[in-house]
Formats: C-alpha cells, sequence, structure tokens
C-alpha cells in the first residue's frame, strides 16, 4: 500500500464532501449522482431528498417488499458466558426466522454449522476479537481453522494502533492474510473497523485498504467498545467503497427502527443480538 496515494484519496473524499455539502441542501440538491447504492430503502431515501438521477449495479430491486430484514441480519452471541444452550437456542431462532448467519466466537462454530446444516443459515466467526491486536499469522491461522470447523462468513477486527499510526502496509497485509485464506474456501470476509475510535478520516483510509485487500464487507463496530453503528458512519463508508463491497451494521442497534435507518444510509447487513425482536418490531436494551 502507498501511503501517501491514500492520503491524496482521503483529501480527494473530503474536498468532494465539503463541496457536495456546500452545494448540496436540503431540497435544493439537485443533479448529483451517486454510484454507491445498493439497496432500494437508500435510493428512496436520496430521491426524496431530491436527487433527479442514482446510478445502481445490475439486481437491485425496485420495490422495498422485495428485501427481508431478517435475510440481512447476522443474528448474533458474542457474550463471553454464552453457553452451549444459548447457542442452539440462537441457531433455532436464525432457522425460524431466516436470518442470514449465526455470528458466534469460534469455539462454537463446529457446534452451529452441525446444526445448521441443511438450512439456508450461514455460520459466521469473528477473528481477533474484540481487539484486533493479535499478529497476522494468529488471525489468519484462527479463520482456516474456523473455516476448516464450517464458517462460511469471517468477520475480523482491524489493527486499531498500525491504522492510527498510519503504517497502512501493516494493515492491508493483516487484512489481505485473512482474505486470502477466505477465499480459499469461497468464504466471505467481512472487516470490522471498530469506528468509535477512529476520526473521519481513519474510517476513510480503513475503508480503502479493506477495499484494496479484497474484503468483502466494512463493518462498524464489535459491539464491545466505546459506541457502535451511527447512520453517519455507514453513509461515509458506503460513499468510500461503493458497490464493490458490502457495509455492514454493528453495536447499538436495538430496533427495527434502528435497522431501517441503518439500510437507509447503505448498510447491506446488520450485526444485533436482538435480531428476533427487530423482527418482531419490538425493543431491546441489548447492547449489541
Amino acid at each position: 500500500m502507498n501511503s501517501s496515494n491514500i492520503q491524496k484519496v482521503v483529501s480527494q473524499v473530503f474536498m468532494e464532501k465539503a463541496l457536495r455539502d456546500f452545494y448540496c441542501q436540503g431540497d435544493s440538491c439537485k443533479g448529483w449522482e451517486t454510484n454507491v447504492i445498493t439497496q432500494p430503502a437508500a435510493v428512496k431515501n436520496i430521491v426524496e431528498v431530491g436527487a433527479d438521477r442514482i446510478s445502481a449495479g445490475i439486481g437491485v430491486g425496485d420495490h422495498l417488499s422485495e428485501i427481508s430484514l431478517a435475510r440481512m441480519i447476522d443474528h448474533t452471541m458474542l457474550k463471553p458466558e454464552a453457553t452451549p444452550e444459548e447457542i442452539t437456542t440462537l441457531c433455532k431462532e436464525a432457522a425460524k426466522y431466516l436470518f442470514a448467519s449465526v455470528c458466534i466466537n469460534p469455539s462454537y462454530v463446529k457446534h452451529c454449522a452441525d446444526l445448521l446444516k441443511g438450512t439456508k443459515v450461514k455460520v459466521c466467526t469473528v477473528i481477533g476479537f474484540p481487539l484486533g491486536a493479535t499478529t497476522t499469522k494468529i488471525k489468519r491461522a484462527e479463520a482456516e481453522e474456523a473455516i476448516e470447523n464450517g464458517a462460511q462468513e469471517i468477520d475480523m477486527v482491524i489493527n486499531v494502533g498500525h491504522l492510527k499510526s498510519g503504517d497502512y502496509d501493516y494493515v492491508f497485509n493483516d487484512v489481505n492474510q485473512v482474505v486470502l485464506a477466505a477465499k480459499r474456501k469461497r468464504v466471505i470476509t467481512k472487516v470490522i473497523l471498530e469506528t468509535a475510535l477512529l476520526d473521519d478520516k481513519e474510517k476513510v483510509a480503513a475503508c480503502m485498504i479493506c477495499k484494496k485487500a479484497g474484503a468483502d464487507f466494512v463493518k462498524t463496530s464489535t459491539g464491545f467498545s466505546k459506541g457502535g453503528a451511527t447512520v453517519g458512519d455507514i453513509a461515509l463508508m458506503k460513499y468510500v467503497v461503493g458497490s464493490a463491497i458490502g457495509v455492514k451494521a454493528s453495536g447499538g442497534i436495538r430496533s427495527k427502527e434502528d435497522a431501517e435507518a441503518m439500510i437507509a444510509s447503505g448498510a447491506d447487513r446488520i450485526g444485533a443480538s436482538a435480531s428476533v425482536k427487530i423482527v418482531l418490531g419490538e425493543k431491546s436494551e441489548s447492547s449489541y
């Protein structure tokens, strides 16, 4: 990774954003074209504030009813005290409501893979969780073992310290090694940025690195740090990565309204432990 090139693009992104914010205010915003929209809810939101042209990829639905909220949710249980019985319940709920995946700690991957065999629900696990500070070698080995045990999606934590120090080569290689291990088995990789610990320029740089490293998604949060997902972070991340890769919102999403706000801002996937309450339109006090 070329650090100077990244800094140039970061500066360009913020210049574009400043110009857009200056010239595009409320209903006076006309003529802006965006090529980063993959969700009908986001398209609807942008049209309503005045955009008269939208560019979207093949396969994007033209009716909001085509999106099943449940199929966009990773049903999550990452608390350290989670028992096998609770994980079994998680899998049963995921199969019942047809969530996209269950997201669990690595020790439960095989258990979930056995329980969910023959269903449409995938098994997702976390790597380098929750700090992202383990070595690249260990992250790759952890990912390989999880995949061998049946993981179909990997959510790895970026090395926040190296990112904040500007050591982009380290961060690129850290992400890329896990991506390479995953792609060998056609496993999806999502990279957790821990956005609550980053300023906006660091978020932009992280998104660019993850995209270059071949990740399939960038993700906001572990749910174990100072803050979770915000609609502002989702919009910024989607603006940077475009339609090439997905954006996952996680951390603090407790209601259907929370989830819909994230989707309207550009989220392609939601991570939540309150998944059942979300699809039923109820509110949870869960922190993840």
